[in-house]
């Protein structure tokens, strides 16, 4: 009985020792704050009057996208690091680093940084303020926040859908100039910003790198210092290909198939080739509806513009079929028509003729009449050209304008041969370039 009650004093002896110890431990924070705070003025820098203060940052980039083309700006979700030194608040203490709240934040010094090319920018408050706010012993600060920024990606769509893009992001003070504020990056100038491939949110694009600088921004107010991070992105071609340049190819070849079909048939033909035209414009305005109004034509309005005019091009070739068809038809109609004449003229004279001299003809002569005759009903049995030969429209009854054309013959090969040569040059050029250009965009920022 002794023993026990002996453990339980033991105990409860221990505990008070361990809520002691805390409450000296957290007395002595207290303490240690209060005395940071006690005549400390946060409308003041670092070293205000004496150099300069001299921010270190780096980025965390927690989410990529999306990418707007038509409105040309980009989004990402960070973790926006700054540190820097500030010697009115070193401290001795039984702890090395202060980890504080938000609250602590607006009691002391922060720099005044801003994006430049943000458009909106949101700083996360669910379901407190996403900061984290630390201090050492040696007075130097770490603020971090958690920060949603859409900021603008100038771009140039010549080579669209085969183009790349370097996104800016410049950030710096707003009221300190390079003479009060300096911005270094916190890792040097490769490992500051990391973007993890887990990351990336982009359907359309691909994050191929980033590019870290330093620059410096002139103003009628003073120059500033201003970091800047590019980030190179690469449009995916796999969408396109499916929903436009194979579409466009198939159509061109479709037009190409009315080569293949018989020049009479007028109506198969006709169909067939403002049946193509009219879906070439379809998918023209299409493939344009995701890109803003720009005034130069892009790679795709090329390749858009030349399969128009294969398709085009199909279909004032069945014309010109079609008109030297009719040509010669009437050719033969004139010939037709003096060969009756000349057998008109060779069968003999008019009927008054035959019937002054039929009471006194001799056999010779009847026999001269019958021939005669013969000749008259035989020219009467051939029918007139119909109106659907001198058209062009059915199968002739005259051999001579069976057959196929001459120009159809040689369509069928020079149009596919033009056409092939066309997509080898094409994506020869536009893939070759993008490869050539891809490197060289890494190395130096735009």
């Amino acid at each position: 009985m002794h023993s026990l009650i002996s453990k339980k004093m033991i105990f409860l002896s221990s505990l008070g020792n361990v809520y002691g110890n805390e409450r000296v431990y957290s007395d002595n924070i207290t303490r240690i704050l209060d005395r940071l705070l006690d005549g400390y003025d946060n409308r003041l820098r670092p070293g205000s009057g004496e150099g300069v203060t001299e921010v270190k940052t780096d980025i965390f980039v927690t989410s990529f996208g999306p990418v707007s083309d038509v409105e040309m700006e980009y989004t990402m979700d960070m973790f926006f690091r700054q540190m820097w030194v500030d010697e009115r608040l070193k401290f001795e203490g039984p702890i090395e680093i202060l980890r504080l709240n938000n609250r602590m934040v607006d009691k002391i010094w922060t720099p005044d940084t801003f994006f430049r090319d943000s458009r909106k920018s949101l700083a996360h408050n669910m379901t407190t303020p996403n900061k984290l706010f630390r201090i050492m012993q040696n007075g130097t600060v770490l603020y971090t926040m958690r920060l949603t920024i859409s900021a603008e990606c100038p771009m140039r769509l010549m080579d669209f859908p085969m183009d790349g893009h370097t996104c800016p992001l410049r950030f710096g003070s707003y009221a300190y100039t390079n003479r009060e504020i300096v911005f270094t990056w916190r890792k040097g100038p490769i490992a500051s910003v990391d973007c993890p491939k887990e990351s990336m949110s982009l359907l359309q694009y691909d994050l191929v790198g980033q590019t870290l600088s330093s620059e410096v921004f002139k103003s009628n107010t003073g120059h500033y210092s201003v970091q800047v991070v590019h980030f190179h992105l690469q449009r995916k071609l796999g969408y396109y290909l499916i929903q436009t340049y194979v579409p466009l190819i198939m159509v061109v070849v479709l037009s190409q198939v009315s080569f293949w079909i018989n020049k009479e048939s007028v109506p198969a033909r006709t169909v067939a080739g403002i049946t193509t035209v009219l879906t070439m414009t379809t998918l023209s305005i299409s493939a344009r509806q995701s890109l803003p109004k720009v005034a130069y034509a892009t790679a795709m309005d090329w390749f858009i513009a030349v399969c128009f005019a294969f398709v085009a091009s199909a279909l004032i070739e069945f014309a010109a079929v079609n008109y030297f068809a009719t040509r010669q038809a009437h050719r033969l109609k004139k010939q037709k028509a003096i060969q009756k004449r000349l057998e008109m003229l060779a069968c003999g004279s008019d009927d008054d003729e035959e019937g002054a001299v039929l009471s006194n003809s001799s056999p010779q002569e009847g026999l001269k009449r019958r021939n005669h005759s013969l000749c008259r009903s035989d020219l009467g049995d051939i029918p007139p050209v119909p109106i659907f030969l001198q058209q062009g429209s059915a199968v002739p009854p005259i051999p001579q304008l069976a057959g196929t054309s001459p120009i159809d013959m040689y369509a069928r090969i020079l149009f596919p041969l033009a056409f092939a040569l066309f997509n080898l040059v094409y994506w020869y050029i536009y893939l070759s370039k993008n490869t050539m250009e891809g490197p060289r965009d890494m190395d130096t920022p735009s």
